[in-house]
């Protein structure tokens, strides 16, 4: 066949008219394009689903008429959420001639809150949330009370089944929505009640007064937990500075509004080295910021420098703070609602309202000035804190100078301990950060060195958790890693520049090891993020045990698995324990830990910010007590713990 005939052959026989216009009609589309409408068919969206039913509650507290909102994860993950709002209206809707309570939950972009006077401010702003949720559920029941009737509907997989009907009652009013998700829209249908939590208390925190129930009816044992918070954002900054020590006693707070928008910051320092901010538009949490964040940030850098020079504690010779400076050890949540809430960025998490710059702006440059004034002790206490890190910043800029100045005079200016790959494409290359030389010199030998770069650490490393900046420069355990990646840290760091496109910490099994580990975590997390956002931080997983048999040999990576291979194996099994990889020659460290084609890699990624700040402070910070609750608490979840 010549090369023209082959193009004809693949040309379009069919016409192209009216008829080849597919339409998707309703709900359809959802089942469709599920991503695009909850962002994606993993656990993430499974509970998002959750997320916007409550949402619908969460309004109907914010407009006055709901105080209490229960979520119950019923026995084969169904979930129910019942609230004692006004209930989704149930009369014949005019546009459409079928029950509201209908549309709302069977037609797309149908809601209350793209005008008229049902709602001053929502979350759920595009009017998909319920109709979304039953779209993707294998079925759907609605109740609604008005307190004299119960209005029931059933739905499948988005169709009605069972039209709208009455039963007489005498109960409050209020909604109740049961679903079951689809499981052949999701790759899992299992909620995970920690996730769950975390979003539910955010948004008690939030909506000061509300009473959240959430609870979990799966196991013969109920879990529950009632979150009910009078001080709001107050206690959401006290509960975050749990485990931190505070350096004044009680959390600034401050509101504003202007015509339809409200802004709320609560803000409170601690002894620590690291910023944590949260900001959240109507009840959502904007990851990437905005311009609520912008006006915060300029204001409280203004404040602070004016009340400095006023009362002289900023000398004339002296160069004005930085935003940097003023917000160390801060921890700050910043919470606006408004009407037409505008997002950008990638994932829609930035705020794009230029006014709430500017009522979040004018609201902390009136109130900040206010709440110094009267109490300047607290004022001293953190301009002295800004100040101090003012000064450990000017030493850690020459230190970086340093630094850069003498791996520009070096010609190799690679560490001397790194074993190099050959290749230098960073989607190609690994490098293997390894605990001490022993291990290190096995990695070396037993690599491929193509593409595997080794670098061994040794000694205590640093931990950045109880170190400020300065001294994070030119200490000998991180500098070499630091150049080895090629990528700068902490203001500089740029992922572009990365050199290896998998980090993968490998350290025994034991709790040296995981100290390491941990410690190498804090690191990345508070000076090079992106690296464990973009998912570039992996964690080897060494054997536990070698089982040998004749010429039959197995490895295996808990007690769990040892068992079961042992048994299958039958009698006269060999049985080796490692005790760390040092033990291992380096084909058994290839073969069971470094092969792509055997190892266990554990990714470690970042879903929750404010949880890993938390988890960090808790385990690495100076605070014994939280620490203690902590290990008690979690003990029952470890597993290989050899004693």
């Amino acid at each position: 066949m010549s090369m023209s005939e082959e193009v004809l052959d693949l040309r379009v026989t069919e016409t192209y008219d009216e008829s080849q216009i597919q339409v998707l009609e309703g709900l359809e589309a959802v089942r469709k394009r599920p991503g695009m409408y909850i962002g994606s068919t993993s656990e993430r969206g499974l509970h998002h689903l959750v997320y916007e039913i409550v949402d619908n509650s969460i309004d109907e507290a914010l407009a006055g008429y709901c105080t209490h909102i229960e979520v119950t994860i019923e026995k084969d993950n169904v979930i129910r959420v019942d609230d004692n709002g006004r209930g989704i209206p149930v009369g014949i809707h005019p546009q459409m001639g079928i029950p509201t309570l209908e549309v709302v939950l069977t037609v797309l972009h149908a809601g209350g809150k793209f005008g008229g006077e049902g709602y001053k401010v929502s979350g759920g702003l595009h009017g998909v949330g319920s109709s979304v949720v039953n779209a993707l559920s294998l079925w759907m029941e609605a109740s609604v009370r008005d307190g004299k009737e119960k209005h029931m509907m059933r739905f499948e997989r988005g169709q009605t089944v069972e039209k709208i009907h009455a039963v007489p009652c005498t109960d409050e009013c209020g909604t109740t929505i049961r679903f079951k998700a689809d499981p052949e829209i999701f790759e899992t249908t299992e909620y995970d009640y920690e996730v769950l939590l975390k979003r539910m208390r955010e948004a008690a925190f939030l909506n000061a007064g509300i009473r959240i129930t959430l609870r979990d009816e799966r196991e013969d044992e109920v879990r529950e937990d009632v979150m009910h918070y009078e001080g709001g954002i107050r206690q959401f900054v006290a509960f975050l500075n749990e485990s931190k020590t505070p350096i004044h006693p009680d959390v600034i707070y401050m509101e504003g509004s202007r015509e339809t928008s409200m802004a709320e910051v609560a803000m409170q320092y601690t002894d620590s080295y690291n910023e944590f901010m949260l900001s959240f538009a109507n009840n959502i949490e904007t990851t990437e910021g905005g311009t609520h964040e912008t006006g915060f940030k300029s204001a409280l850098t203004k404040v602070l420098n004016d009340y400095g020079r006023k009362y002289n504690l900023i000398k004339e010779n002296e160069k004005n703070l930085s935003g940097d400076d003023v917000r160390e050890g801060l921890t700050v949540i910043i919470s606006v609602k408004l009407q037409d809430a505008q997002f950008e960025g990638q994932t829609k998490t930035k705020l794009g309202n230029s006014d709430m710059r500017t009522l979040v702006e004018t609201m902390v440059g009136e109130r900040l000035p206010i709440f110094l004034e009267e109490n300047p002790s607290v004022a001293r206490a953190i301009i002295d804190k800004a100040q101090t890190a003012s000064r450990a910043r000017e030493a850690a800029r020459k230190a970086r100078e340093m630094t850069r100045r003498k791996s520009a005079l070096e010609s190799n200016s690679l560490p001397g301990k790194l074993a190099d790959c050959q290749e230098r494409d960073p989607a190609l290359t690994e490098i293997y950060i390894v605990e001490g030389d022993s291990a290190g010199g096995s990695a070396k030998e037993g690599r491929d060195r193509r593409y595997q770069a080794i670098l061994p650490l040794w000694g205590k490393m640093l931990n950045v958790e109880k170190a400020r900046l300065d001294r994070v420069y030119g200490n000998d355990k991180l500098t070499p890693m630091i150049t080895a990646f090629g990528a700068g840290f902490g203001e500089d760091f740029d992922i572009t520049k990365l050199r290896y496109g998998k980090i993968i910490l490998m350290a025994d099994a034991d709790v040296d090891g995981s100290h390491i580990r941990t410690l190498l975590l804090t690191f990345f997390f508070r000076f090079m993020r992106p690296l464990i956002e973009q998912g570039h931080v992996y964690i080897a997983q060494p054997p536990l045990f070698k089982n040998e048999k004749g010429k039959t040999v197995k490895y295996t990576y808990d007690e769990n698995e040892q068992r079961r291979v042992v048994a299958e194996m039958g009698d006269g099994v060999r049985v080796q324990r490692y005790k760390g990889l040092g033990e291992m020659d380096p084909e058994q460290l290839w073969e069971t830990t470094m092969n792509p084609e055997n190892r266990i890699l554990l990714q470690v990624t970042l879903d929750d910010a404010s949880m890993a700040d938390q988890t960090f402070t808790l385990l690495m910070g100076e605070k014994v007590e939280p620490r203690r609750e902590f290990i008690e608490k979690n003990a029952r979840y470890v597993e290989n713990l050899d004693v």
